[in-house]
């Protein structure tokens, strides 16, 4: 008999250990090394503990035998290899098998642990991603920076992904994100949020009682989120027949009538495991098929490239330059966070919207993490660390695989261009291009200093001037550089002298 160890983001019922005839006794573990590492939200840490007890339960109908290991139970040692060390002798197990962790830690733990055991530990595939960890590290061998463009090109040949039979990309076109980047209409229809109704009180309850830390809030009678493979299945299907004939075109947008818009939310049973990228890309791209009238190219083009494209790029990004990515500050950022990014309590339209939202539901979009929260710890000087932390903990989806790579490279750019060419900033701008956000707010996004100002437009300049000796030089950037030489001495004088201010006080923003 064998131990096969399945982590909590490892949730595939379609792995091949479940077609074989091995005898083996599957081992789950909520475990506070894993609650603790950061805050997480409240949200984030019931959804994994009910998407693997449901697992655990789904397995243990099917036959197979599983030891699962709650968080209040008294022979959890709450250390991943401790508790693997008294299974090993408890089941008197003649080897133990697991399937590759996607973080780095894990990784490192079970890789040194394995090498004082007396019986045979097997690392597996976890047969999730369409790509293994070092393939992008392989196919942008030499090169300093990492063109995503190119790997989703690779990407769709490979894999036959929205591809003419000549080669050919269908519509003859690789990317439509010029399209994907409207404004919400003031009359826009949304559709309603697609909800799931879970009493999770036991859940709850176990994770307040061990005293874990957490942030956010919830609901534990109604708690929304899908867990199991089916509620996941279900999440797919609203998701094709309700928001994918606007994704693309809609997918920046941000708005203060909708948390959602028209994003899929399946981000988190893909990250679990629970459904895998290729059956999720494979069914849109067969309801556009069905639906071409209804749905154009270039929504379902900016759905294939997020997951086939981005996803796996980011998971190939952290394998090639983990463990040094974890350390990366190339502007040598160094403030912390303003209290309010745990409270949600600023003047500041959007980020009040933007927090208060990842606080109440564990989410926001890929436009609100990048230029809402990231656009402006990058303006202020956070430290990568402080940024990586928060990031990690609130969302529901957060896996550091895919965080530090998002967090850390394309919204900090601590990462000095690995991911983004460069540094994605904006002043009030883009925000009132892309959102509603700046309706009603304390500040005027129009006025760039004094009284009233946005922040963000002082704090843009500000950014500029002070890393000119790191980025005067990148071509994309120097249109900027040009503006502010020509601005009058006085204006600029006052730019930096208003974001001094700001930056000695972030907490009163």
């Amino acid at each position: 008999m064998i131990l096969r160890l399945i982590l909590g983001d490892q949730l595939n019922e379609n792995h091949s250990w479940f077609t074989d005839d091995q005898e083996a006794v599957y081992v789950l573990m909520e475990m506070r090394q894993e609650t603790d590492y950061v805050a997480h939200h409240i949200q984030k840490v019931m959804a994994f503990f009910l998407a693997m007890r449901s697992f655990s339960e789904s397995l243990t109908s099917k036959g197979y035998d599983v030891h699962y290991l709650t968080l209040d139970d008294a022979t959890n040692t709450h250390s991943l290899t401790d508790n693997l060390d008294w299974l090993a002798d408890h089941y008197n197990a003649e080897g133990i098998q697991y399937q590759l962790p996607d973080e780095y830690r894990l990784d490192a733990q079970l890789t040194e642990w394995s090498k004082t055991k007396d019986i045979p530990v097997q690392a597996v595939s976890t047969e999730h991603f369409l790509t293994k960890r070092y393939d992008l590290r392989d196919f942008f061998e030499g090169k300093k920076t990492y063109l995503m463009e190119s790997f989703y090109r690779m990407m769709r040949k490979t894999h036959n992904i929205l591809m003419q039979p000549n080669g050919q990309p269908e519509g003859d076109k690789w990317n439509y994100d010029k399209e994907n980047r409207s404004k919400l209409p003031a009359k826009a229809t949304l559709p309603p949020v697609k909800f799931f109704h879970r009493d999770a009180t036991d859940v709850f309850n176990t994770i307040e009682k061990a005293g874990v830390k957490t942030i956010g809030s919830v609901n534990p009678k109604e708690f929304i989120w899908p867990v199991t493979r089916s509620e996941g299945l279900e999440m797919l299907e609203w998701f094709c027949d309700n928001a994918l004939h606007t994704f693309g075109k809609y997918q920046d947008a941000m708005h203060t009538d909708g948390w959602s818009l028209y994003h899929s939310r399946l981000s988190f049973l893909m990250n679990a495991k629970i459904l895998s990228p290729l059956e999720v890309v494979e069914r849109c791209v067969e309801e556009w098929r069905a639906r071409k009238d209804e749905i154009s190219l270039a929504q379902i083009e900016g759905f294939v490239r997020q997951i086939i494209g981005w996803r796996e790029y980011m998971r190939g990004v952290y394998w090639a330059h983990m463990p040094d990515y974890a350390k990366k500050n190339k502007l040598n950022h160094q403030r912390k966070l303003p209290d309010w990014f745990w409270t949600g309590e600023t003047d500041m339209n959007c980020l009040k919207h933007a927090i208060n939202q990842s606080l109440d539901y564990a989410y926001a979009h890929h436009i609100q993490r990048l230029m809402v929260t990231g656009n402006f710890a990058l303006l202020a000087g956070v430290h990568p660390d402080e940024v990586d932390a928060w990031y990690l903990g609130i969302y529901i989806d957060a896996i550091e695989w895919v965080e530090i790579t998002n967090t850390r490279g394309m919204s900090q750019f601590a990462d000095g261009g690995i991911v983004g060419t460069k540094p994605y900033v904006s002043s009030a701008n883009y925000i009132k291009k892309m959102s509603n956000y700046c309706d009603g707010c304390t500040y005027d996004p129009k006025k760039r200093h004094g009284e009233g100002a946005c922040p963000f437009n002082s704090l843009y300049w500000h950014f500029y001037d002070r890393h000119r000796d790191e980025l005067a030089n990148n071509p994309r950037i120097g249109m900027m550089y040009r503006t502010w030489d020509k601005m009058k001495p006085e204006d600029k004088r006052h730019l930096l002298e208003w974001g001094d201010g700001l930056l000695g006080d972030l907490n009163s923003l």
